[in-house]
């Protein structure tokens, strides 16, 4: 109850300033699946991330995202891109890595009310948008995984 109190809060805020933020998220790639969230205080399935906080870098972010919202130690991370929404009265730019080498060291915190993994042809109907979009994209290919190699 708490989280969607703070998240009713923040959509009052995004209507009446219209923020423009930046955010982190990561694949979490297993064998051909992929660990999502799912929010107490939101519906559907996401890709683990959030917003990037001072003087943190995007890999810094998407590092503690991924430890925060899923309980994973990230290992080797490739940075795949970066989308955009225009949802909800903000404009948010997010950072996506791709990451194959990680393990569980934790647990996820009170925001999370699920993590589950996916087979990336099976994802769930009500994953969200941009986030089935670049796992879909990413599983045809069309993901080119060297460009954060420099």
């Amino acid at each position: 109850m708490y989280f969607k109190i703070l998240y009713l809060g923040f959509k009052i805020y995004c209507f009446l300033f219209r923020p423009i933020r930046m955010g982190a998220r990561v694949a979490l790639i297993e064998d051909g699946s992929v660990w999502l969230v799912r929010h107490t205080y939101l519906g559907g399935w996401f890709m683990p991330g959030g917003g990037v906080q001072r003087w943190e870098t995007l890999e810094e972010a998407a590092r503690r995202e991924a430890r925060e919202e899923t309980g994973a130690k990230p290992g080797r991370m490739m940075f795949a891109g970066v989308f955009t929404s225009f949802a909800q009265w903000k404009t948010d730019h997010t950072a996506v890595f791709l990451c194959e080498d990680f393990t569980f060291t934790g647990k996820p915190d009170a925001e999370i009310a699920e993590l589950r993994l996916f087979p990336l042809g099976e994802l769930p109907g009500d994953t969200y948008d941009v986030h089935r979009n670049f796992l879909q994209n990413f599983q045809a290919g069309a993901i080119q995984t060297n460009v954060g190699k420099w």
